[in-house]
């Protein structure tokens, strides 16, 4: 009976059933999305390591699938307010180029998974040890604030920008950022992004949450809207690619990154629905084990 619901996907060669890359993508998103992030960094790994998807094209389809998860989740945060429009604009700016020059880097210093996983196990490593350090500091500041939060307190209002600063204010607090030091830190992690596939979200949010003292709550939704728009870019980038690496696997396998899409556009829109009753705290947390999870298994992979 199980053979009914194989299915074999042409492009990677990967072989499961079908109902198995919704299900995960589902689970996955409405936990990350609660950060802003898409979950594409956890499934990178369900893929490379479970699925055994390791050709570059492994890159463009969990871009693939940012596309078609993400707009579920800025649609909530848009309808309740919660998107830092200047700091959406630093994002998307800063990430595109970076997105473009990694694809580049995938293709041409890091085809083969081995030297990948080692790229990519220290990079999250870091950030998920910055991650915990600055979770377990903040504890009792934050359980102390947000017990003082009231409903209409999870809304961005009074937001200024130019093009050295920008702030916002939320939860009756004022924050700021500066633009120039976004517009660099985007250009970096779009790199990274690019050659990991993620899109940058799942090193941007970490960063704007330990670095740039943001609101979890508040970040969500601009850090989904640029890994949506950055993977759109990246999702081209790697089927122009294609043509000019023919002996190579790079352009998305689509309808294994559709099926994915799909189940993580459910997750993603619970996730942002039920975000605002979650704790930040425990938001941090699965941040953090997603992060160093996935930072462990590519550092085990690679050294095995």
């Amino acid at each position: 009976m199980m053979d009914f619901f194989d299915v074999t996907f042409p492009v990677s060669g990967v072989t499961t059933l079908i109902f198995i890359p919704p299900l995960v993508a589902f689970i996955v998103s409405f936990f990350t999305s609660m950060g802003g992030v898409s979950g594409a960094f956890v499934l990178l790994p369900f893929q490379m390591s479970v699925l055994n998807y390791t050709a570059p094209s492994v890159s463009g389809t969990n871009q693939l699938f940012n596309i078609i998860a993400i707009p579920s989740g800025v649609w909530q945060y848009v309808k309740e307010k919660r998107m830092v429009w200047p700091l959406t604009w630093a994002v998307i700016i800063g990430t595109l180029p970076g997105v473009l020059i990694g694809a580049l880097v995938r293709l041409e210093f890091l085809p083969d998974s081995r030297s990948f996983k080692f790229f990519a196990g220290f990079v999250l490593l870091y950030i998920g040890i910055r991650l915990f350090t600055d979770t377990i500091k903040k504890k009792a500041e934050v359980q102390k604030k947000e017990s003082e939060k009231r409903k209409d307190d999870f809304v961005i209002s009074e937001t200024r920008f130019s093009l050295k600063h920008a702030e916002f204010t939320f939860g009756g607090e004022k924050f700021s950022f500066s633009v120039p030091g976004v517009f660099l830190l985007c250009f970096i992690v779009g790199i990274i992004g690019g050659i990991y596939g993620i899109g940058g979200g799942a090193i941007i949010a970490p960063f704007f949450i330990t670095f740039f003292r943001l609101p979890v709550y508040a970040i969500a939704g601009a850090s989904l809207m640029g890994t949506f728009i950055t993977s759109i870019a990246g999702v081209i980038t790697y089927e122009v690619l294609a043509i000019v690496y023919p002996g190579m696997s790079v352009a998305p396998d689509w309808y294994l990154g559709i099926l994915f899409g799909i189940g993580g556009l459910f997750g993603m829109y619970l996730g942002a629905r039920c975000q605002k009753y979650v704790p930040v705290n425990v938001i941090k947390w699965i941040l953090c084990a997603c992060v160093l999870f996935v930072a462990a298994k590519y550092l085990y992979d690679f050294i095995k």
